[in-house]
C-alpha cells in the first residue's frame, strides 16, 4: 500500500502559504502605487473565467465489495485478466482524481445496488444488523463508513437495497452523509416520492457565478415484483421515463446548468418479467432518448462494462452521454464535462466519458484501516464448520447436467415447503425447480462451513410453494428449455456455446426434481421438454403440483409463466441460504445418497447427449 507523504505535503503547503503570502504583499504594494498614481481608491476585481470544467465519477453495483476479496473461496479472487474489485480500490482511484483535477471539481455519484452481494452484507443485515438486535443499537454499515469517507455526493437506490426490508435501508440511509434517490419510489398510499427525487450541488467558479449540478437519481421498477413481499402495501415503483418526464423540467427550472441521472437500469431496453408489469426493466437509454434536457446519465444494474456510449435526444437532437462502470469496483466512470459563460449562464461545450481499471492502483490505506476489522470478522464468520459431507458436490457442469450440489438446494427446498403445508395441501405431490447461481460453487467432502453454502446460494431468496397444474409446469419448463442453443442431431455439442441463448443467464434457468423429463436440444423452442413423469407416470394436464420455487421466481422474476398469478400454499421469511445451514447443522452430514437423482438429461432427438 503507498506511503502518504506528509513531510512533503507539509513542505508543500507552507511553500503555498508562505508564497500566497508573498504576492498578496506584493499585489497590495503594486495595487497601491497604481492607485497613488492614476488617483483611484482601489484596484479592478479580478475578472471572472468564461470558461471551466468539472468531473463526476461514477460508481456501481458495488454489492458490498469493499475489498478485493472472495468470501466464498476465502481468497483473493483470480483474474485470467488481472481484473480487481472493491470499493477501497475504487478509493484510490477518486483520490488521485481529486488531486489531478481540483477536489472542488470532483462530485461522485453512485447508481446503485450497494448493500447486498456479500457475505459482508449478509452479516451486517442478518448477523449482526445494522438496525440492531436484542435491544441494542446495531452497528455502522461498512459501505457507510467507506462511502462517507469517500464523500460521495449522492447515490441512486438499486433492487437490491430492498433484499432485506424497508427498515434496512431505512436505517443505511440515516448511516450515510449523502441522499440516497429514487424519483419513481414513491410511497404506496400517497404515491409521493419516499426518497429524495434529486439533489442539487454547486461547482465553485472564482469570482463568477456557481455551476448548478442536478443530480437525478431512478431506480428499478422490477422492485416490485422482485422484493415483493418487502414493499407491497408500503411503496410503488413506477416507470424511469414516466419520472424523468417530471423531474428534469423541474431541474431546469431550478437554474441547473447541467441535469445529471444516476439510474439503477441497464440501457438497452429489454426487460425480463414479460407482462407482468407495464415499465421497461433496462430503461436508460429510452430515458435519454425520450426526456429532453437530460447531459448525462449513470447506468447501473446490467454489469456490464460500457466506458461511453451516446444517444440522440428525439425532440431535440441533443446527445446525451452515458456510461456503465461494470460492478463489484472493477472499474470507476469518469464524465468529463468543459462549459463557456454565455448570456448569463453555464453552456455545456464538451462532454467525454471513460471506464478506469481499479487494478492499476493499490487499496486505500484510509479505507483499509476503517474497514479490516469488520472484514475480519466476517471471514471468521463464513468460516465456521456447520457439519460435513460425504463426497464433494461441484457446480462446474451443473448448466447441462443433474448435479448432486443443486439437488442438495432441491431437497432443503421440498423438505421446508413439505413442512409448512396444509394437510390438503400435503396430500398433492410435491416437486422444486432450482437455478444454479455460481458455475464455481463445490460443496467440499469433509467439512462443510458458512461460506461454502453461501456460494452455492449467493441470493437472499425466500421460499414459497406455488400451485401449478402438469400443462402449466410443462410451460414453465418449456420456458427454462430456451436457456440451451438449438444443436440438430447428429452435430456435436460444446458445452461453452450450448447456454445462454436469448440472454437467458445461467441464474434465469431453472431444473426441476420430483418429475423426471429430457429436454431435447435439436427441438425448436417450445416443444423441447420430452417424457415429463412423476412416478413413473405422464404428467396429466390437469394434474396439481406444489411447487418450491423461490421467492423472485414466485414474484415474476425471470418472467417464468403461470408462477407468479398461480395459488399459494406456503410462504416463509426464512431465506432459503439459511434453510440450507440449518439443514446441514441438525442432519450433521450432508450425503448426497439421500436425495441425489437423475430426474432430467440433455438429448439430441432422444438419444442422451452426456
Amino acid at each position: 500500500m503507498p506511503v502518504n507523504p506528509m513531510n512533503r505535503r507539509e513542505f508543500v503547503q507552507k511553500s503555498a502559504v508562505t508564497g500566497a503570502a508573498v504576492a498578496v504583499a506584493g499585489t497590495v504594494g503594486t495595487g497601491t502605487a497604481q492607485a497613488a498614481e492614476s488617483g483611484h481608491g482601489h484596484a479592478k476585481p479580478p475578472k471572472a473565467p468564461k470558461t471551466w470544467s468539472f468531473s463526476i465519477l461514477g460508481t456501481t453495483d458495488l454489492h458490498s465489495h469493499v475489498f478485493n476479496w472472495d468470501y466464498y473461496t476465502n481468497a483473493a479472487p483470480v483474474d485470467s485478466r488481472g481484473n480487481t474489485y472493491g470499493i477501497a480500490r475504487i478509493a484510490t482511484l477518486v483520490k488521485n482524481l481529486r488531486k489531478e483535477k481540483g477536489a472542488d471539481r470532483v462530485l461522485l455519484v453512485d447508481a446503485g445496488d450497494i448493500i447486498q452481494g456479500t457475505s459482508l452484507a449478509y452479516y451486517y443485515a442478518n448477523v449482526d444488523p445494522i438496525t440492531g438486535k436484542d435491544g441494542k443499537r446495531g452497528p455502522k454499515h461498512p459501505m457507510a463508513v467507506a462511502m462517507n469517507e469517500m464523500r460521495y455526493d449522492a447515490a441512486a437506490l438499486g433492487n437490491h437495497e430492498f433484499n432485506y426490508g424497508i427498515e434496512v435501508i431505512r436505517t443505511f440511509e440515516k448511516q450515510c452523509d449523502f441522499p440516497l434517490l429514487g424519483a419513481n419510489a414513491l410511497d404506496a398510499k400517497t404515491l409521493k416520492p419516499a426518497f429524495r427525487p434529486y439533489t442539487v450541488k454547486h461547482i465553485k467558479v472564482p469570482h463568477g457565478p456557481d455551476i448548478k449540478v442536478g443530480i437525478l437519481g431512478l431506480t428499478n421498477p422490477g422492485i416490485a415484483l422482485w422484493d415483493k413481499d418487502n414493499v407491497s402495501g408500503k411503496m410503488a415503483f413506477t416507470g424511469l421515463v414516466e419520472q424523468a418526464k417530471k423531474y428534469v423540467p423541474r431541474l431546469r427550472a431550478l437554474g441547473c446548468d447541467v441535469v445529471f441521472l444516476t439510474d439503477h437500469s441497464g440501457l438497452d431496453g429489454s426487460t425480463s418479467w414479460g407482462d407482468e408489469l407495464p415499465y421497461v426493466e433496462n430503461a436508460s437509454n429510452l430515458v435519454a432518448e425520450q426526456v429532453p434536457g437530460i447531459d448525462a446519465i449513470l447506468v447501473g444494474h446490467t454489469h456490464v462494462d460500457v466506458p461511453t456510449y451516446t444517444v440522440k435526444n428525439a425532440e431535440t437532437g441533443e446527445e446525451v452521454l452515458l456510461s456503465e462502470p461494470y460492478c463489484y469496483g472493477y472499474r470507476l466512470s469518469v464524465f468529463d464535462f468543459e462549459l463557456e459563460h454565455v448570456h448569463g449562464s453555464w453552456k455545456i461545450t464538451k462532454k467525454t466519458a471513460t471506464t478506469l481499471n481499479s487494478n492499476t492502483v493499490t487499496e486505500d490505506p484510509r479505507i483499509t484501516e476503517l474497514l479490516t476489522a469488520d472484514h475480519n470478522l466476517v471471514v471468521k464468520y463464513v468460516n465456521t464448520a456447520i457439519g460435513t459431507s460425504t463426497q464433494n458436490m461441484p457446480t462446474a457442469e451443473a448448466c447441462w447436467k443433474d448435479v448432486p450440489a443443486i439437488d442438495f438446494i432441491h431437497e432443503v427446498q421440498t423438505e421446508a415447503v413439505k413442512a409448512g403445508l396444509s394437510a390438503a395441501d400435503a396430500a398433492l405431490p410435491l416437486i422444486s425447480v432450482a437455478a444454479c447461481f455460481s458455475r464455481t460453487a463445490d460443496i467440499p467432502a469433509g467439512n462443510v462451513t458458512i461460506r461454502d453454502i453461501a456460494g452455492l446460494y449467493i441470493y437472499e431468496n425466500t421460499l414459497y410453494g406455488k400451485k401449478l397444474t402438469g400443462a402449466q409446469l410443462k410451460d414453465y419448463l418449456e420456458y427454462a428449455a430456451k436457456y440451451y442453443h438449438q444443436v440438430p442431431s447428429g452435430t456435436a455439442v460444446n458445452t461453452a456455446t450450448l447456454t445462454n441463448a436469448n440472454s437467458f443467464w445461467d441464474y434465469m434457468y431453472d431444473t426441476a426434481s420430483g418429475v423426471s423429463y429430457e429436454i431435447d436440444i435439436a427441438a425448436a423452442e417450445g416443444s423441447r421438454i420430452k417424457n415429463l413423469t412423476y412416478n413413473g407416470a405422464a404428467v396429466a394436464d390437469d394434474q396439481v403440483f406444489v411447487v418450491a420455487v423461490n421467492n423472485y421466481r414466485a414474484n415474476g422474476g425471470s418472467g417464468y409463466p403461470h408462477i407468479a398469478a398461480a395459488e399459494t400454499a406456503y410462504s416463509s421469511t426464512n431465506q432459503v441460504r439459511d434453510l440450507m445451514i440449518a439443514y446441514a447443522t441438525a442432519k450433521g452430514t450432508i450425503d448426497p445418497a439421500a436425495f441425489a437423482a437423475t430426474n432430467w438429461k440433455l438429448t439430441q432427438g432422444g438419444t442422451p447427449v452426456f
